[in-house]
């Protein structure tokens, strides 16, 4: 990994990008802090053109765009991230389907095969984040590895998300080298458990062992290393800060 390969998803920042001037303000702070690039989520309503023009602004390359309106209208994801000057939408969350059918999760499929044609087709890329309700099993599997089967390579890649790897009692090392050259986003956040709930942490705050899902990720041709917290008790600029220190000190 290395420092220009570090990110952060906007998602966690949702709540600081309310307005056009409040958003610039924060992509500021995003850069000083020393963050190359951003993954689009949760702003306000702006246009493409005004997101990309704030990024560039603030010195910041962006990774990719998260839509979950990509399978119903691909033509206008197409159309965003033409005008972002972004090649990656992302897929964030199963919206609208049960995985626990198997049925909603062949339609799920279907409609990720025709958005990820349609994208290629243009010259963009698709890319699905997951949560630990993939890893639910679906007949001899789970559902992400289902649907990872199901979906060519060529018209789907995964953003792997280290906190729901580890809430859905998968490995980290084993789905890193199982999709080696399939994952080229790792959202980066820690997995803690206070009195036994759950919780969203910094990077190095948490249980995850960093000094082995860097090189794993590294060996697997990881592209981007974002982070995103879901929730920040410390605020989302301190956290974020702790965030990058942690991974800038094991960049090579």
């Amino acid at each position: 990994m290395k420092l220009h390969q570090i990110a952060v998803q906007l998602y966690t920042l949702r709540q600081l990008c309310t307005t056009h001037d409040a958003t610039a303000a924060v992509l500021r702070e995003i850069k000083s802090i020393g963050y190359a690039a951003v993954e689009i989520a949760g702003l306000c309503p702006l246009r493409a053109e005004e997101i990309r023009l704030l990024c560039e602004d603030a010195g910041l390359g962006i990774v990719a765009h998260n839509d979950g309106a990509v399978i119903r209208e691909p033509e206008k994801t197409i159309e965003f991230l033409a005008e972002l000057g972004v090649t990656r939408a992302v897929y964030p969350s199963p919206s609208g389907f049960n995985l626990g059918k198997k049925r909603d999760v062949e339609r799920m499929a279907e409609g990720l095969t025709a958005a990820g044609e349609a994208l290629r087709a243009a010259g963009r890329k698709l890319c699905y984040h997951h949560h630990s309700l993939e890893f639910t099993r679906l007949e001899e599997t789970t559902v992400l590895d289902w649907l990872l089967a199901a979906i060519p390579v060529d018209l789907m890649a995964l953003e792997l998300d280290t906190y729901w790897v580890q809430h859905g009692g998968a490995s980290h090392a084993e789905y890193l080298r199982r999709y080696a050259g399939r994952i080229p986003i790792l959202h980066c956040k820690d997995f803690g458990n206070i009195l036994g709930t759950p919780t969203f942490m910094e990077v190095g705050r948490g249980n995850l062992n960093w000094k082995e899902i860097i090189p794993e990720a590294d060996a697997a041709g990881v592209e981007w290393f974002v982070v995103e917290q879901d929730q920040c008790p410390r605020g989302p600029l301190p956290s974020i800060a702790t965030s990058y220190e942690t991974l800038a000190a094991l960049a090579e």
